[in-house]
């Protein structure tokens, strides 16, 4: 199984311990309340969940169609690996719960995982849907994501077509995970990625950093966009 695992470092900035359910379930209304007000989760976009398992692997996520500005204590399911409700509750998850738990496998040293609907990420992974990744560089915002120094540096954000086929888009990116260069535990290839005219998915050792990881990301792409509008002759 492919496996990015970072390497120990004693300068690391510990991350928390899986919280427990009901801990878990107010960090993601939290979570909720600030991205819909950012303007990051609007109508009932989105979904956010966290490993609440590793073995067996299991998620609690959010439930489908839920306003994330008011999400509820009921709000949320627990699910097994494949996606599907383990906890009697009989609450439904959203179709892309399997996205969710795809990342939690492919990255064992995920503790949590946070799609948004922003704008910027919807316009900029339709404009480069064809060419398949969008490229951020030379950004000194981009030493918030984990495992960058410097703003030296060159970070890829894959973009997957969009699908309503989830087992096939699954697979997709499943393909792209592989090929990807994971020999440098202490740098990811990527730390998230974009569905097409849709929006971002990223993740973090804990819901702490997989939050970081979505505002730098949603800085990077409205500044990028913005880059575009402004001619030299107006700089």
């Amino acid at each position: 199984m492919l496996a990015f695992r970072p390497a120990a470092s004693p300068d690391a900035v510990p991350h928390d311990p899986a919280p427990a359910p009901a801990d878990a379930v107010d960090l993601l209304r939290a979570v909720g309340r600030e991205f819909h007000g950012r303007g990051w989760s609007l109508g009932t976009s989105s979904n956010y969940s966290v490993v609440a398992s590793r073995e067996p692997l299991e998620l609690l996520i959010t439930v489908s169609g839920k306003d994330k500005s008011a999400l509820q204590r009921q709000d949320f399911v627990r699910v097994d690996a494949a996606g599907r409700p383990c906890d009697g509750s009989g609450r439904k998850s959203s179709a892309e719960t399997l996205l969710h738990c795809l990342v939690a496998e492919l990255v064992p040293s995920v503790g949590a995982i946070l799609h948004t609907h922003s704008v910027w990420a919807t316009v900029l992974s339709a404009a480069h849907a064809s060419q398949g990744a969008l490229v951020l560089e030379g950004w000194e915002m981009l030493k918030g994501l984990d495992g960058i120094g410097t703003h030296a540096t060159r970070e890829e954000v894959p973009i997957f077509a969009n699908s309503q086929d989830m087992p096939a888009l699954a697979r997709t990116i499943r393909e792209r995970f592989a090929a990807a260069d994971w020999s440098d535990p202490a740098r990811p290839p990527f730390h998230g990625f974009l569905l097409a005219g849709h929006g971002l998915y990223t993740w973090g050792r804990d819901l702490a950093e997989a939050r970081r990881h979505i505002e730098i990301h949603e800085f990077l792409f409205e500044v990028v966009a913005r880059s575009r509008d402004i001619r030299p002759d107006r700089a």
